[in-house]
């Protein structure tokens, strides 16, 4: 009995080739390790060996001739370039899905990792350019078409900044004695150091000197609370604690409105940790909103001084902390205890917290520059097949405030993975049907820079072809999966994390852990917020979006501590997780990608937009009727129902003539336009960037969904302002419904 057997191990790289010859006078065996030629498609693999066990009766000709069978084997495997697709194609199993996710590998994801966090790479900063060049070759050397898309843009970066306490103090007798500074930096980092000192980028430079208070969050409801119990703000120094549904620029605007000369800012639970961040409002480069900074070539741009621009820029500037200097300048305070809203901070149990202001005093400066600088986004491109003019977009941004283990190169080490696994996949004669966009961004930490850009620039491309965007900003932050998205994709993300194993529960599926309760499906979350990619791609362009992640929450965002080591020893040590998140990304990719017919279920959307409805009742007052929207989102729910069964009835055909392909074609376009109709050309009043009516960011962030509804009941509190924009989301309902349907009035 003779036997061959080939191993094709993914993890490192190398075939393992074992065969056994038995004979009637003896036996042999013999185990021969072979590097592949494409040493490219794994990193660090083991060089060439060959081992030969010793036989009692040694027969070389059975050697030989097995020998060149593995050699045979391996050449068929590695260099056959065009085999025979399999015939079917259906939404529960693309083509390779097996391939893809067997070929998952902990170890390359952690290798990606490692060489991505070896510095710190701020976007603009010469150091970026290694992380650049690192995702260039990767792709390349996957055989993956490349290009880098370059884009000229206003960054910020600090040069001086200190601060300074004046204690009141009567057990000390020297002035010098109750002067402390304190620390703006981490204790990690020198003055040699490569990070880059705290700051918040585009903070006006400034200094002020005035008492300390205390205003948690700094939102509306907290000034109030304070002006209840006697304290004034104005004038002085604000400590604010990161939170409470506020932006730092939101915080920082709020602030100057209440006469605040500038704001010191902390996050609880970070130690002596700092989170650096951007106070600038909206997304996109300041200086050319809505149109792309193209890089080569003239382009327009407004200056500094430009109202449009000056908009997004606080007036008062501001410095991030640690919270182990936020707490030595809170325990200094007196005057008022914190107001009976504040009780929950996590900072009672530690001491009496007063709110001042003084009597301790801070004596604030920063100095920061506002400069041109050259920001890159890097793509790989896998064409289509069959409809190479539609597009599938996997996105993840490169660039870091420090080293970025977690946000972003958890998902930049598996976006590259997702890359060596679709190259493995054309190798063995997968094709795409879809064209497919593999997007590393630069400087989405400064506002979704290098994502906006490409999106102004590409905008009417990506509103005609763009099926759905996919963003993984942090892959792992700990555990927990979650999810967030527009509601057609919901039932396609339920189906793809059945099939993908939970990493911290062997035996079952991520589906089956993902839940919120016993009950019902898990939770999805949706996409108003602005804090990642994805805004550009819904907000302004209308594609349907996705963004996953795993952990909640993470103690070393945006601080000199998120590196590497933290990733090992804190949040994934044997990167399963960043494995598991790799395989909904890619699974989601291959069905939209794949699936004839597009997984879409805008019965879905019907019913959350019905609960959405449902929860708007319990805000609104007077006369305002929320009619317009309850009948648009009948007429939606009885178009997806005609869609649904359409749907069914092309999925049982099996037959693939040009009318049959047309008719999936017209009904894919209809079921990828219906986004598109939520969007305004007037948008969100006040951020007309934002175009989106069902899903965008409202300025007091306290309702995640019909944002220019949510401005006028907490802004204007006028009913016709409020019916206005109850009217213009019923319209926007209308819109998506007759893009489904596919038919003029």
């Amino acid at each position: 009995m003779t036997s061959l057997e080939i191993h094709y191990t993914s993890t490192l790289h190398y075939i393992t080739c074992t065969f056994s010859a038995h004979t009637t006078f003896s036996s042999i065996s013999s185990t021969v390790t072979i590097t592949t030629a494409t040493t490219s498609f794994f990193p660090m693999a083991p060089s060439f060996h060959t081992t030969h066990p010793r036989s009692t009766t040694p027969s070389f000709t059975f050697i030989f001739i097995f020998f060149t069978l593995c050699i045979f084997s391996i050449y068929t495997l590695h260099h056959h370039h065009t085999p025979s697709p399999p015939s079917t194609t259906t939404t529960t199993h693309p083509p390779f899905s097996s391939t893809f996710l067997n070929s998952a590998s902990n170890y390359t994801i952690s290798t990606y990792l490692r060489h991505l966090t070896l510095h710190p790479h701020l976007a603009g900063t010469t150091p970026s350019s290694a992380a650049v060049d690192y995702v260039i070759s990767n792709f390349k050397s996957f055989n993956i078409q490349t290009h880098v898309t370059n884009y000229s843009v206003l960054l910020s970066y600090p040069l001086y900044s200190s601060l300074t306490a004046h204690f009141s103090n009567t057990t000390l007798t020297t002035a010098a004695d109750v002067v402390v500074s304190l620390p703006v930096r981490e204790p990690e980092m020198g003055f040699e150091s490569e990070v880059v000192k705290p700051y918040h980028a585009y903070s006006p430079s400034g200094t002020a000197y005035g008492k300390a208070v205390y205003v948690s969050h700094g939102r509306e409801e907290d000034y109030r609370a304070l002006s209840e119990i006697g304290v004034d703000v104005k004038g002085c120094i604000a400590v604010v604690k990161r939170g409470g549904g506020m932006s730092r620029n939101a915080v920082v605007v709020k602030a100057a409105e209440k006469g605040v000369l500038a704001v010191v800012m902390f996050t609880a639970g970070t130690g002596s940790g700092v989170e650096r961040g951007t106070v600038l409002d909206g997304v996109g480069d300041p200086l050319t909103p809505g149109w792309g900074a193209n890089g080569g070539g003239d382009v327009e741009r407004l200056t500094v001084e430009d109202g449009e621009v000056s908009s997004r820029f606080p007036v008062v500037p501001s410095l991030p902390v640690s919270a182990e200097t936020a707490e030595m300048i809170l325990e200094s305070l007196e005057g008022p205890k914190v107001p009976e809203l504040w009780k929950d901070s996590d900072m009672m149990h530690k001491f009496d917290v007063r709110v001042g202001p003084g009597p301790t005093f801070l004596n604030f400066t920063y100095q920061g520059e506002n400069k041109m600088a050259v920001i890159q986004n890097v793509f790989g491109v896998i064409k289509g097949s069959e409809e190479p003019d539609r597009f599938v977009v996997l996105g993840n941004h490169r660039d870091a405030w420090t080293y970025g283990a977690v946000d972003p190169n958890s998902g930049t080490a598996a976006l590259i993975d997702i890359a060596r696994r679709f190259s493995l996949m054309m190798r063995m004669g997968w094709s795409p049907r879809r064209t497919i966009y593999l997007c590393s961004w630069d400087a989405e930490e400064f506002g979704m820079i290098g994502s906006t850009e490409w999106v102004e620039q590409n905008l009417v491309n990506l509103g005609s072809k763009a099926v759905a965007y996919i963003n993984v900003d942090c892959a792992v932050q700990g555990p927990g999966f979650f999810a967030a998205a527009t509601p057609q994709l919901d039932d396609i993300l339920f189906e793809v994390t059945k099939k993908v194993t939970d990493p911290d529960f062997p035996g079952s599926t991520l589906f089956e852990k993902w839940r919120t309760n016993n009950e019902g499906p898990p939770m999805i979350e949706r996409l108003s917020d602005v804090f990642s990619d994805f805004s550009p791609f819904l907000h302004h362009a209308g594609v349907p979006s996705v963004d996953l992640f795993y952990g909640k929450e993470f103690p070393v965002y945006h601080t000199v501590f998120d590196s590497y080591d933290w990733m090992v020893k804190y949040a994934d040590p044997f990167f399963h997780r960043h494995v598991a998140v790799a395989g909904v990304w890619g699974l989601l990719a291959l069905h939209l990608t794949d699936d004839p017919i597009l997984p879409f279920n805008y019965l879905s959307y019907a019913a959350q937009l019905h609960n959405h409805t449902q929860s708007l009742y319990k805000l609104i007052r007077g006369d305002v009727s929320l009619l317009p929207i309850t009948s648009a989102i009948e007429e939606l729910m009885d178009a997806a129902k005609q869609v649904a069964d359409e749907m069914k009835k092309l999925k049982e055909d099996a037959t693939k003539d040009d009318v049959s392909v047309l008719k999936r074609r017209m009904l894919n376009d209809r079921l990828m336009f219906a986004e598109r109709g939520f969007l305004d050309s007037d948008g969100i009043q006040g951020r007309q960037w934002f175009k989106h009516l069902v899903y965008g960011p409202a300025s007091e962030g306290k309702v995640g969904f019909f944002p220019g509804v949510a401005d006028a009941i907490c802004g204007s509190k006028k009913q016709a302002v409020i019916q206005h924009e109850i009217w213009r989301v019923g319209r926007a309902i209308q819109r998506a419904v007759s893009a489904l349907k596919g038919e003029l009035t």
